[in-house]
């Protein structure tokens, strides 16, 4: 998709962090967009910085649990009615909660499962058969994290070390790779990205205690999570802008840093040295 220009976008988890900063940058470029988020109040202040930037008739804000499918879906209906056919999703609404192996619980991996992973195929699912019904040219963009990738040596120090929301990233990932190779081998011209950020200056260690029903002594450690990834952490307006640029070229991959790159080396040769040896006659057809 290289015009985004009066293009609708529909992003979960839009009114903070990574998902307002593509809200910005998908504005910059002319498109109308719809943000879905929790935060009532947050929705309210970025739609409103929103509106002044594109006007009231290009902005949509909504409230939205991506769990719930029958919202999803007449949240959709809302959306295309006052802004158009959505032909941009940003499937972004995510949590991070901390977990270890004594604390790991069914209520916890339901939560975070349910609005990482099920609240990416819920987007996928209400949007997309109204793309393909539709034709015409589309983007899919899945946030994950450079955490589905590999486990980072120090991934204990920069807040994602937890097992559950691993898991539920790196199945976001499997998921829009199997996507984007299914709509390419059909000829959709429905673009797929997986979005695999590192460290990003976000409030999202907060935002998800509050989400989990945190103790006090979680979220004071949550708070203290934020503040090393606004610290260290690259600014968070800056990844609106790398989107806009994979949806343009039709990237699968988008990694933020590079930060990931020994750690998914040291992976992928882990996954390789594992494989059986060759089969000594196979080049030669020997069935020795």
């Amino acid at each position: 998709m290289e015009n985004l220009d009066g293009q609708v976008a529909f992003i979960t988890g839009g009114a903070q962090g990574i998902g307002l900063s593509m809200a910005r940058a998908l504005v910059h470029e002319g498109a109308r967009v719809a943000i879905a988020d929790l935060d009532r109040d947050a929705l309210d202040t970025a739609c409103d910085e929103l509106e002044r930037r594109a006007g009231a008739e290009a902005v949509a804000g909504f409230e939205l649990d991506v769990r719930d499918r029958e919202a999803f879906a007449s949240t959709a209906d809302l959306v295309e009615s006052r802004l158009g056919p959505v032909s941009v999703l940003c499937n972004n609404a995510g949590v991070r909660l901390p977990d270890s192996l004594p604390e790991l619980g069914y209520e916890l991996w339901d939560t975070v499962v349910g609005i990482n992973l099920d609240g990416v195929y819920n987007g996928v699912q209400t949007f997309l058969p109204r793309m393909l019904e539709r034709g015409g040219a589309g983007h899919i963009v899945n946030t994950a994290s450079a955490a589905g990738l590999a486990t980072h040596p120090n991934s204990s120090l920069v807040g994602s070390s937890g097992l559950t929301y691993r898991a539920s990233k790196s199945a976001v990932i499997a998921l829009s790779e199997a996507l984007g190779f299914d709509l390419k081998a059909a000829g959709h011209p429905i673009g797929v990205t997986v979005l695999c950020p590192g460290l990003v200056g976000t409030n999202i260690s907060s935002n998800s205690a509050v989400r989990g029903g945190a103790t006090a002594a979680r979220r004071e450690q949550a708070k203290r999570g934020d503040a090393m990834l606004h610290e260290v952490g690259m600014d968070a307006d800056l990844v609106g802008g790398m989107v806009v640029d994979a949806i343009r070229d039709d990237r699968l991959y988008l990694h933020t840093d590079r930060d990931m790159a020994a750690a998914i080396a040291d992976r992928s040769q882990a996954l390789l040295d594992a494989m059986p040896p060759p089969d000594p006659g196979a080049e030669t057809g020997d069935p020795r």
